[in-house]
């Protein structure tokens, strides 16, 4: 199935994030896998190209079975590159946000990156990265609509959250029973424009969503405002390390209140 083989120092799994949640890094990216009551689970995102029988061999070790569905926070390239590889292996559904589904059904692709975001390496590169469009096909189910709810058996006990900015269709997941957070990209726990210099050097602290690929950033401000109105206390990200602690809210709430400050570029602010 992947051509290109990924190194085993780029793969990290992630044990008991909280009850029931674990995760892979790959490469920057991270993937989640959420187990229910009844032995199930399901897969949030599919990361980057050639990932999926890294993701395979992951889940095979970690839950010994199918997931029921593969998840989508978004559809930029390293969350969903390997999800119709994943789907089609394991016969499972693919769900998403309807704004997502014109990069998901092969119509259009995502609007060019700030490159000139600063911050570190990933801006510059980011002309070169994948923007779509991708075509997942039959496999493609939508999540709600309204962001509010979660009417998805395949999930349940999670409330889907519609927070767009980073994308127009971006969700996140919460689980108010212990106050944990699923938030894709809407923010990061590494500085997202140096992803690689990150691996080594940052220590996880709270950022605002990848700033080359952010569509919308009123949109993404209102969305991390939403967020820290939850008050989690263990939020997993798309990038970065999961992060679990009294101090999680207050530092999400910082975030929040400073976000035109610290997240949005300064070409951005400049316009």
């Amino acid at each position: 199935m992947d051509k290109i083989d990924i190194a085993d120092d780029q793969v990290v799994p992630m044990e008991a994030i909280a009850r029931g949640l674990r995760g892979l890094k790959i490469t920057f990216v991270n993937v989640f896998g959420v187990t229910h009551g009844d032995g199930s689970w399901t897969l949030i995102d599919a990361a980057i190209p050639f990932s999926a029988s890294r993701i395979q061999s992951w889940a095979e070790d970690a839950f010994g079975r199918a997931p029921n569905a593969i998840v989508l926070t978004h559809g930029h390239f390293d969350h969903v590159s390997a999800a119709k590889d994943l789907a089609d292996y394991w016969d499972v559904p693919i769900y998403a946000h309807p704004l997502e589904f014109p990069y998901l059904t092969g119509q259009k692709e995502y609007p060019p990156p700030n490159w000139a975001a600063g911050g570190g390496l990933m801006p510059l590169v980011s002309p070169t990265l994948p923007r779509g469009p991708i075509d997942l096909g039959s496999r493609l189910r939508a999540l709600p609509s309204d962001g509010s709810r979660l009417d998805l058996e395949e999930l349940p006990g999670w409330t889907l959250l519609h927070t767009p900015g980073h994308t127009p269709g971006h969700i996140s997941f919460f689980r108010n029973e212990d106050r944990t957070l699923l938030v894709g990209d809407a923010f990061c726990t590494t500085k997202p424009e140096s992803f690689f210099e990150a691996n080594l050097l940052q220590h996880p602290e709270l950022h605002g969503p990848p700033a080359y690929f952010t569509s919308d950033w009123d949109a993404a401000r209102l969305s991390v405002l939403k967020l820290a109105q939850l008050a989690p206390t263990t939020v997993a990200p798309g990038h970065g390390k999961p992060l679990a602690g009294a101090d999680v809210a207050a530092s999400l709430q910082e975030l929040a209140m400073r976000f035109n400050e610290v997240a949005v570029p300064e070409n951005v602010k400049a316009t």
